[in-house]
């Protein structure tokens, strides 16, 4: 396939330098991975921004949960933007969604204006709009240049039927990224299914804690969750997509 893009989202500098390895075009940095992603520390994008030469997008996302945001949250979405811009982020990603389901196009214009010149995907949020097309409209309008979606599934397979309707509806106009469970297993078959030329992943596997003394009565976080579990993006599976990717003919 040719002019392809294929990006990883990471939450640590490890991750972020397996993923350039393996040969990601393009990161998307947040924290907090294991429940989504929300937004980064500073500091851990300008130690990324040292680590790398690809291209920097920020998940601006300020907690778990749903994208109908406060007045409060909103506030600090919108200064999150500001600062990441201000500190060389090539993007951002973002989102936010009205009760009754539809793009807050209001306070997204606020944060594509906070953002300047910076490129703008809209996240997962669109994966649980009412509308996937009226949505779809309202980014062309809103100048956003990526949506990153499953196809309004839990996986992307699964979404891959709407998925290949947006890519056509997009056109030329906006750029469709298919993420939600995109694995070597799987690239090609979504590929073909979807025409979409862009892949989100994260290829991370499990990895053992360095902590050697264990206290297993403790559960510092979710119970179904070990302390003593970290996950990171590992090189060989990003690779392993991209390689696909290099090879695949529609």
């Amino acid at each position: 396939m040719k002019n392809f893009m294929l990006e990883c989202c990471v939450d640590s500098v490890e991750s972020a330098v397996a993923a350039q390895k393996g040969g990601a075009d393009r990161l998307e940095l947040c924290s907090d991975l294991i429940i989504g992603g929300t937004t980064p520390g500073i500091n851990l994008f300008l130690a990324v921004r040292q680590k790398v030469s690809i291209k920097i997008h920020v998940l601006i996302r300020p907690r778990f949960g749903d994208f109908c945001y406060t007045d409060e949250e909103f506030s600090i979405m919108k200064k999150d933007v500001e600062m990441f811009r201000r500190n060389g982020a090539d993007g951002v990603v973002i989102g936010v969604l009205k009760r009754d389901g539809s793009l807050d196009v209001g306070r997204m214009k606020e944060l594509v204006s906070a953002a300047g010149d910076m490129s703008i995907t809209l996240h997962r949020a669109f994966d649980v709009c009412r509308d996937a097309f009226q949505t779809l409209e309202e980014a062309k309008a809103l100048g956003i240049r990526t949506i990153l979606t499953s196809g309004q599934k839990n996986n992307c397979l699964d979404g891959k039927d709407l998925i290949r309707q947006l890519v056509e509806k997009a056109g030329d106009e906006i750029d469709i990224m298919v993420g939600g469970g995109v694995r070597y297993t799987n690239i090609k078959e979504l590929a073909k299914a979807t025409n979409a030329k862009s892949f989100h992943m994260s290829g991370k596997v499990e990895v053992d804690s360095a902590m050697i003394y264990r206290n297993k009565d403790v559960n510092m976080g979710l119970p179904m969750l070990s302390e003593y579990t970290i996950f990171r993006t590992d090189e060989k599976e990003v690779a392993k997509v991209r390689d696909i990717l290099c090879s695949y003919e529609p």
